[in-house]
Order: structure tokens, then sequence, then C-alpha cells
């Protein structure tokens, strides 16, 4: 390069291009190949270097190609067994396999019978909430030859609300276990008599509980108790509570045996000294009626504290009784037919009082 060329140039220095080195390096192709090593460095490669390896023309190699992390397990994994494995028991599916396969129409069949199954029960259902006064009475459940029929109609699972069917059932096992102790207080009472000529009146009597409360207790206080929980109705849990508390007093004196109502606990303890085998049955007699008066007492405060959650009351009762009579057709006819009297009365009345004028 000329002075004429680079006026700002010293007349007296040479100039740099003219060093050999830099024409040597320029004439190499120098720039290209620093070019191409710093194209080629890798900083995280080969021990996070700072700087590539070659600063001069030649260019640096290539790091070796690196092979992925494989990891070796120190022991062997278990063998595959049956035992270690879920057990599905596929043969039944298998033997409906074949048989649909081979055209076996048994499967069919009882699917459609299921279907029918359940299609009469929801319609079964149906009608009984729909007709649930014309009903087929079920219980007692005489035989077909009896010529006294079903009286009542009682199924706890259409009646009674989920919640409420166990002590319903609980009740209806108390008045069949009443019975029961009934029964065996009339055997009691028999052998009593054999033992001692005076437990005669011991005896009759027990004929007369047995023919008067089993009907009257089904009547008076477990239907009520049913037909309360039914229809949730106040007036019913009011004769429940009114009467069955009654029974529990009867259940009270039968097991104490105080006078000659019942065998019981005194008559049992009299008996045991002259007749250890009756003596022995009436104190067991004695014990059903307590256990009786234990469990009619639990039921009693069971029912009260399911009435009381329930937001029944007394004003209530009284208006379901009030609209209760008023609905009964023979009241009705009666009512009307004293009402048309009391009219007819009146009126005559009136017609004699103008004819003496």
């Amino acid at each position: 390069m000329s002075d004429f060329d680079n006026p700002f140039a010293d007349p007296n220095a040479s100039s740099p291009f003219a060093d050999p080195s830099v024409q040597q390096a320029a004439g190499s192709g120098g720039g290209y190949n620093r070019q191409g090593a710093l194209d080629d460095y890798n900083p995280f490669a080969d021990g996070n270097q700072t700087r590539p390896a070659n600063q001069g023309g030649v260019p640096a190699p290539r790091p070796a190609q690196s092979q992925p992390a494989v990891m070796h397990p120190s022991e062997d994994p278990p063998p595959y067994t049956q035992t270690g494995a879920q057990k599905v028991d596929t043969s039944e599916l298998q033997k409906r396999q074949e048989l649909w396969n081979a055209g076996d129409t048994s499967i069919e069949e009882e699917l459609e019978r299921k279907a029918a199954e359940l299609q009469k029960k929801e319609q079964e259902l149906k009608n009984a909430q729909k007709y649930s006064g014309s009903r087929e009475n079920n219980w007692p459940p005489f035989p077909a030859f009896c010529p006294v029929g079903p009286c009542f109609f009682q199924d706890f699972n259409v009646d009674i609300p989920l919640e409420f069917q166990r002590i319903v059932k609980i009740a209806y096992y108390l008045w069949g276990f009443h019975v029961i102790v009934l029964i065996l207080n009339v055997m009691g009472s028999l052998a009593y008599f054999i033992t001692d000529s005076n437990g005669g009146a011991t005896f009759g009597l027990s004929i007369l509980w047995l023919l008067l409360f089993t009907p009257c207790s089904f009547l008076c206080w477990y239907r009520p108790l049913y037909k309360a929980f039914r229809s949730d109705s106040s007036f019913n849990f009011f004769v429940f509570f009114f009467i069955f508390f009654f029974q529990f007093c009867v259940y009270v004196v039968q097991c104490l045996g105080i006078t000659d109502f019942t065998v019981g606990w005194i008559n049992g303890l009299k008996t045991v000294g002259d007749d250890g085998g009756v003596g022995g049955f009436m104190l067991i007699i004695a014990f059903l009626f307590t256990l009786e008066a234990v469990f009619s007492m639990m039921l009693l405060v069971k029912v009260h504290r399911i009435y009381r959650s329930t937001g029944a009351s007394f004003q209530k009762a009284q208006a379901e009784f009030a609209s209760g009579v008023m609905k009964n057709e023979t009241v009705r006819t009666a009512a009307a037919d004293a009402a048309a009297g009391a009219a007819r009365g009146a009126v005559s009345g009136g017609y004699g009082s103008e004819s003496r004028y």
C-alpha cells in the first residue's frame, strides 16, 4: 500500500502488511483454518475446556462420539410365576362363549327370563303404590284349605321406609315372642294346677290371656305402629304409646306373679319347694316375661325418640283424627242424617207454632 492510499501513515514507518509472517499467514489461508477451528470448538466437551485446543492454523481434533449410559442390574429379576400374577377365572366366560358359538339358546333364554322377572317386580311395585287401598291381604298366612282368609296386607319392603324397617320388624318379632310366652304360660299354669289345686284360677286365666292378648296386642299396638311408620301418622303414634304403655304394665305384673294372675317369680319360688321341676319351669316363664318387659321399655323409648325427631305433635294428631273421621263414610252418613233430622224438626216446629196463631 502506498503512502498516497494511506494519508495518515507515517512515511518513516514500514507497512505492517509487509511483515513476512503476516504475508505467510494471509497467503496460506490461515484465516479460514482458524475460523473452522472456532466453529468446531465445544466448550462443554472434553472436561469443559475454556478455549480451543488449537490456536494455530491446524484444526483441533474432534472428540470421540460418546455412548449413552446403560445401567446393568446387580441381580436378575425373579422369574415370572402364576402365583405372583393375579389369577382370573375365565372358565365360566369361556364356557358361555363356547355355548354361544355353538348356537345354544340357553343363555339368551336365561337373560330373557331375568328381564321378565325384573319387569314383573317393577310392575308389582308400581301397582302397590298406585292401588295401595286395593292390595290383596296376605296376613295371617293361612293355608288355602282354611275357611278363614288373610285379614291384613303386610310387606315391610313395600310399606315401610328403609330407615324404619328394622324397628318395625323388631316390634313384629316382639309380638311373636309374646304369643310364644303366652303359650308357655298356659303349659306352666297347667303344671302348676296339677301340682297345687289352688292353681285352677291361674290356669283358667292363662287360657283367657292367650285368646285375648294374641289378637288384641296385634290390633291395638302393633298395627298402629305399622301404620304410623307407613304413612307418618301422628294419631297412630299416639295410639301405640297409649296402649303399649299398659301392655308394658301387664308384662311387669305377669313376670312378678304377685297374685294368681299368671305364673311368675313369686309363684315359681313358692312351688320350687313342693316340686322342683314345675317350680323351675315356672321360673323360666317368669324370666321370659321379664325379658318381654325389658324389651318393651326399650322399644317404647326408641319409637318415642323417632317420633320426636319427625317433628310430630299432638295438634297434628288431632288434625289427622278429625280428617280421618270426616273421611269415614259411615260417620258422614250418620252426621248427614242427624243434620237432616234436626232441620226437619226445626221446620215442623215452626209450622206448628204458626198454626196455633
